[in-house]
């Protein structure tokens, strides 16, 4: 077993490198964290609670040596609707067409039944390179973390195959996060780079835009409504009769939850956590845009969303 906590001398590999690697992990794994600390800009949405995201957000690592795009599949679960089959079904296309998967393992949990559903779907994919990740290490101490890694070791023996690497990190600590991408480099092929180079993401701002109205709503909440939330936007216009030094967008959003009962929870007294979700929100996406905006939110009800396929394509699923 190698475990890898400092990087080994580079080799005088001049050749540049460009490729897709994905994170898979159960719910709450610290995928999302680790995608934002790799890029270094918050472009997956990372809340406290499982099953956030939904989209394939791809955070891209520009690096002189290399191209490294992150697409951040949802967790992978046993579905109970329609919208967890449709999640699960995202997450297999995405192993199977991306250049190496990391397989994101908490040190501060015992290897359960869903890292080995996950890690014995990945033993079926033969030829995608396999890193063993070991997020939230800042959690334990060094003896539960050596308990972690040869647990992890194991659980790849038992199913017949083996990690590229096993690399333990800590992305809110900042700890060996560069290390892991220079792990990744390596495995990644040949080539130029595949997106210019300012951009850190490929989803359209409306959606990361609905993401960051999405986190901020389920902020306080999760108990209550753990994701019977889902944003639209519907419009962004620059306000008109602007000078040209003080723009400033208005986005109109709509926040869909699935019954009625659930708008005020959402709306809170008085109007007053919607404004909250507003004043979060706006500062996140002025931060995403670099330009003033006038948020305007609305609480619709969508009755049962998560099962109806009519609603899921209307919502962008």
């Amino acid at each position: 077993m190698s475990v890898r906590t400092q990087s080994s001398e580079q080799s005088g590999d001049t050749v540049h490198r460009a490729g897709f690697a994905c994170f898979v992990g159960r719910p709450n794994a610290g995928k999302s964290t680790l995608t934002n600390a790799l890029v270094g800009q918050k472009v997956a949405i990372t809340a406290n609670q499982p099953q956030t995201t939904r989209h394939t957000v791809r955070g891209i690592v520009h690096r002189p040596d290399a191209q490294l795009i992150l697409v951040d599949t949802p967790g992978l679960h046993k579905p109970r609707t329609l919208l967890g089959e449709r999640l699960n079904d995202v997450v297999r296309t995405t192993w199977a067409e991306v250049d190496v998967i990391g397989f994101c393992l908490p040190a501060n949990e015992k290897i359960g039944p869903g890292d080995r559903f996950i890690a014995k779907e990945l033993a079926g994919i033969k030829k995608t390179p396999k890193i063993a990740i070991v997020t939230k290490t800042d959690l334990v101490d060094s003896k539960a973390l050596a308990e972690q890694l040869i647990a992890i070791d194991q659980l790849a023996k038992e199913l017949g195959f083996e990690w590229a690497e096993i690399v333990p990190v800590s992305a809110t600590g900042d700890k060996q996060v560069g290390l892991l991408a220079d792990l990744l480099v390596p495995l990644l092929p040949e080539g130029p780079a595949l997106y210019p180079e300012g951009d850190l993401t490929d989803e359209p701002e409306q959606v990361m835009i609905a993401e960051l109205i999405r986190e901020a709503a389920l902020e306080g909440v999760r108990d209550e409504l753990p994701h019977s939330i889902a944003v639209v936007v519907e419009e962004m216009l620059p306000r008109e009769d602007r000078p040209a030094d003080k723009p400033l967008l208005d986005i109109h959003a709509n926040l869909y939850i699935e019954r009625p009962s659930q708008k005020g929870i959402i709306i809170g007294p008085k109007g007053k956590r919607l404004k909250e979700v507003g004043i979060k929100s706006r500062k996140h996406i002025e931060a995403l845009l670099g330009t003033p905006v006038f948020l305007d939110l609305h609480v619709k009800v969508a009755k049962d969303w998560q099962r109806d396929p009519k609603q899921l394509r209307k919502l962008g699923f």
